[in-house]
């Protein structure tokens, strides 16, 4: 019932909130860990939730201070993968299906690097913007921005790098229409492009800045933001600075 449901969401939303927020202070202390647990030890139902849907993104502060992903985190994000397993496929709409299929596989690919999970082969590519038009594509990467990490590579990166005149268009169109949360993750995608090697399309910091200064104050949104200023310094390295992918 929706009065039973709306509760329910708000306290999953605000976890979600919560572990973004410790993640985003453990970014920002310089590849620390995030503390995810209670002192007690117990996980609430919503956390577990929470570090589902944030998945990879859990260890972006070792992933970018070129750390291996840290045992705790990797104990409850195993725990909430168990707690919450992906969806039936029939359940969900083809395009859902493939985005949960590589947001799992990017979280998978960083456990494998811990005693708390094995590695899998990348899911079917989804199409790219040839195939579906650059505005479509740009709002799957959007959806994908988890996977623009360093360590992380497979064929989604590989579109990536190809079209990053695509990626530049569909974060010009997302601040023209003032979805700044889809705005942040284009930009963090285009700074992974730019950590890459590849030629930035657009400049990254102003458009950082505006939605740094006209968005919600989200701090699913800031993390996002911080992601890709990080990004943008490995950009600024020379070539022989930057540390080799890894599939």
């Amino acid at each position: 019932m929706p009065f039973a449901e709306t509760p329910l969401r708000d306290e999953y939303a605000a976890a979600v909130e919560r572990v973004a927020r410790r993640t985003l202070d453990a970014l920002r202390g310089d590849g620390g860990t995030a503390a995810l647990a209670d002192p007690d030890g117990a996980v609430p139902r919503p956390t577990l939730a929470a570090l589902r849907v944030l998945g990879a993104d859990l260890f972006a502060p070792q992933l970018l201070a070129g750390a291996a992903p840290d045992g705790p985190t990797s104990v409850l994000l195993a725990e909430a993968r168990q707690a919450f397993p992906a969806p039936d496929s029939a359940a969900a709409s083809a395009d859902a299906a493939l985005v949960i299929a590589w947001q799992d596989w990017a979280a998978g690919q960083v456990l494998a690097r811990t005693p708390y999970g094995t590695g899998a082969p990348p899911p079917v590519p989804p199409p790219g913007p040839e195939a579906v038009g650059w505005q479509t594509w740009s709002v799957r990467m959007a959806q994908l921005s988890v996977l623009a990490l360093p360590g992380l590579d497979g064929p989604v990166h590989d579109t990536a790098r190809a079209h990053t005149l695509a990626l530049a268009r569909g974060t010009v169109r997302s601040m023209l229409r003032r979805d700044l949360p889809t705005a942040a993750r284009l930009t963090r995608w285009l700074a992974w492009a730019g950590a890459e090697g590849r030629p930035l399309r657009l400049e990254v910091e102003p458009v950082l800045e505006r939605i740094r200064l006209a968005g919600n104050g989200s701090a699913r949104t800031g993390l996002e933001l911080a992601v890709a200023r990080r990004l943008l310094d490995r950009s600024s390295r020379p070539p022989t600075d930057r540390r080799s992918r890894v599939r």
